[in-house]
């Protein structure tokens, strides 16, 4: 069994593209929120399993996000990798001995796994005889055994099982998206995540054998259609335990079960926490470590499975985005919230890591806000600037990625860059959004687009009734599906937005789909209910093309060369239209991916943000 240390600064990675840090420019010259990018910051430490001294986090010392090797019991780090444009994909072997990580180039996301020796030496090809591929999960046996999910375009979803000193062998292939899910501790059981039922947002689970055999099923589709996802949590960390921590989505929200993958028995956890909720093993596995997500909240419980006892395991108020149970029943955590950076703490009341030079200067406070939109309420958060007055504000519209994901009490460097400029902050968990229940996420099909902007609207409505927002100066700002709802936004909603800041977005529907990496593709024949040519009235309904003319806020556009999710063609296709008609219009285009772990290059964004929407803006009091 393994894990990932990606997810640890997910947050942080999804603020626009990358807030990062190098620590080296300390003087008060350095406006704060500069310095809010540069301060060193580190993720959660993934550990490995036998040899729990031994551990991998990310950090940006160095000005790029990095993968570092820490041992506890010497007090020893350094830096494990050292790329242009970064790297945060990797994971520990359970024995500690090995870090393994995933080698794209410049930010493709297409490549190979490779791993180096824990206290230091030369990569070398940790899957030979396996191609480059996009990644598609990856777990590590006790022996040395490996399970590697891949896709292609050709090959579609494909699992190998990789030996030491032998050939890789193909267990599983499906054209619909799959991956891995997790090895059980063992070794003798892998369970799969696939989709071949044809809708990539709701998974099912199989239970193989090395040889690809099957063992059990768990499959929640009805009548033919998924109608609940299902998602593999972690097999029981205890040798001879078959029972496999599942997520499922059976009464309306995302909640954890146990199920005996060899017995055939579920045993129905029923925790009484509203909104989403998810949990990993204690090390022995006698309880689980509950994440509990409510409200742009979260929060940490301890539930016995014995007693089914929920304890509170005690964080301040804001967001938990990553925790893990060490051996000793402590907890490790990485909190913050939209005031205070974040950090890496213990139950045990310690700084688990605590970065070198300059720390981050704080920011505002959120404030909750909930209206009433067309499909139900709508939970949206709000930052007022200080300093400037009463209002109303410029105000920006930040609009988070996805669409599967939702903001929350974190820190961000974006947003507060936004608010030291004298702007208020905006940010809304639209139909489409997870944290609200399954039938909120799942309200995004066919309308795509036009449904989440139709709940942006209303909170503009309510920013601008209330006084808070200045409606001759709203901003419509995001990446990636932020970016794509920013575009469509500005040609749908024409009159409304003075300004629009686009970031890796979906600018030519159509052309996206035929560029786009294969799971995309199969998330977006679920979105539409098709391919283009087979539904192509939806994909024209939520292209941002088809409205491009109907632009009149000047607009800034920022596109990595590699990006395998949002590709430049698309993006080039609807510059060109702009520049056809003499819209106003500025296009920066950077050598990476999917946004950037550059921290200098992620300051460089945001300041031409700024400075776009300062140039655009009409004038007022508030900036």
């Amino acid at each position: 069994m393994t894990s990932d240390v990606t997810s640890d600064v997910s947050g942080d990675l999804t603020d626009g593209a990358t807030d990062g840090a190098t620590g080296d420019t300390t003087g008060d010259a350095v406006p704060d929120w500069e310095k809010r990018f540069r301060a060193p910051r580190v993720g959660l430490p993934d550990w490995a399993e036998d040899a729990p001294d031994r551990s991998l986090f990310v950090s940006n010392a160095t000005g790029t996000y990095e993968l570092y090797a820490w041992d506890r019991a010497t007090g020893a780090q350094r830096q494990a990798t050292d790329r242009p444009n970064g790297t945060t994909d990797g994971t520990l072997s359970p024995d500690g001995e090995w870090i393994w990580w995933f080698s794209d180039t410049d930010g493709d996301e297409f490549g190979v796994w490779v791993r180096q020796p824990f206290a230091g030496g030369p990569d070398e090809p940790a899957t030979p005889g396996l191609e480059a591929s996009y990644p598609g999960g990856l777990a590590i046996g006790r022996d040395g055994t490996a399970v590697v999910g891949r896709s292609t375009d050709e090959d579609g979803s494909t699992l190998h099982v990789v030996r030491p000193g032998a050939e890789p062998v193909e267990i599983y292939r499906h054209h619909e998206s799959a991956g891995v899910g997790d090895l059980s501790r063992d070794g003798t059981l892998i369970v799969i995540e696939h989709t071949e039922h044809g809708d990539a947002m709701h998974s099912s689970l199989r239970v193989v054998t090395l040889d690809g055999a099957t063992v059990a099923e768990l499959d929640d589709s009805k009548g033919g259609t998924q109608e609940l996802g299902l998602s593999a949590l972690g097999f029981a960390p205890v040798e001879g335990d078959n029972r496999l921590l599942v997520g499922h989505q059976r009464r309306g929200r995302w909640e954890p079960m146990v199920w005996d993958v060899v017995a055939g028995t579920e045993q129905d956890l029923e925790i009484d926490l509203p909104g989403d909720v998810s949990a990993e093993w204690y090390p022995d596995g006698s309880a689980l470590l509950i994440a509990h997500e409510f409200e742009a909240r979260g929060e940490l419980w301890r539930y016995d499975l014995a007693t089914r006892e929920l304890t509170r395991v005690d964080t301040p108020p804001g967001t938990v985005s990553g925790a893990t149970a060490r051996p000793d029943g402590t907890v490790e955590y990485q909190w913050s919230s939209a005031a205070e950076p974040a950090s890496v703490r213990s139950t045990t009341g310690a700084v688990v890591l605590d970065p070198p030079g300059l720390r981050p200067p704080g920011s505002v406070p959120v404030e909750d806000v909930w209206v009433e939109g067309p499909g139900g309420r709508i939970h949206a958060l709000a930052q007022r600037p200080t300093g400037h007055g009463d209002g109303p504000f410029p105000t920006v519209f930040e609009i988070h990625g996805g669409p599967t994901w939702h903001d929350s009490d974190a820190f961000a460097a974006t947003p507060a860059a936004w608010l030291d400029h004298g702007f208020a902050v905006v940010r809304v968990n639209y139909r489409g959004s997870t944290g609200y229940g399954r039938e909120w996420t799942d309200a995004l099909k066919h309308r795509i687009g036009l449904i989440e902007l139709e709940d942006i609207g209303a909170v503009r409505a309510w920013a601008v009734e209330s006084g808070l927002a200045d409606p001759a100066r709203l901003v419509l700002s995001g990446g990636s599906w932020g970016g794509y709802l920013s575009l469509l936004g500005l040609g749908t909603q024409p009159e409304v937005w003075a300004v629009g800041l686009a970031a890796v977005p979906v600018a030519d529907y159509v052309a996206a789909y035929e560029d786009e990496m294969e799971p995309l593709k199969a998330l977006d024949r679920t979105l539409f209910g098709g391919t283009p040519a087979e539904v192509p009235d939806r994909f024209a309904a939520s292209s941002p093309l088809t409205y491009v003319d109907a632009v009149r806020a000047p607009v800034h556009i920022a596109a990595g060369v590699n990006d395998p999710r949002c590709p430049i063609r698309q993006i080039d296709n609807y510059i060109e239209r702009l520049a056809a008609r003499g819209a106003e219009h500025e296009v920066y285009r950077y050598d990476a991916g999917h946004g950037s772990l550059v921290v200098e290059e992620r300051i460089k964004q945001v300041r031409m943000e700024l400075d776009f929407a300062l140039k655009h803006l009409p004038r007022g009091s508030g900036a």
